[in-house]
């Protein structure tokens, strides 16, 4: 499974991306997390449902100090990325 999300609100400046990455490796997730420049978080899951459904929900509440007010989730089809990275 893969889905591409991008997530809106105060997203940036909050360890979203490091949080993020580190619960993808807790659970098996590949792919990648970046700030984009219109303020916005941009992210790739890809692995088993279950792992990427738990990423894509912690996407929708954010680490400690986000405020996030929206997320657009996307299906994609998967790429077969190994690690998890920060761009």
């Amino acid at each position: 499974m893969r889905q591409r999300v991008v997530v809106r609100g105060q997203v940036q400046g909050v360890f979203f991306r490091e949080t993020t990455r580190r619960l993808a490796e807790q659970h098996g997730v590949s792919g990648w997390v970046r700030n984009r420049p219109d303020g916005t978080v941009e992210a790739v899951f890809e692995g088993p449902d279950e792992a990427v459904s738990t990423l894509v929900e912690f996407a929708r509440r954010g680490p400690r100090g986000a405020d996030v007010e929206g997320v657009d989730a996307y299906d994609e089809e998967a790429e077969g990325l190994s690690g998890f990275r920060v761009t």
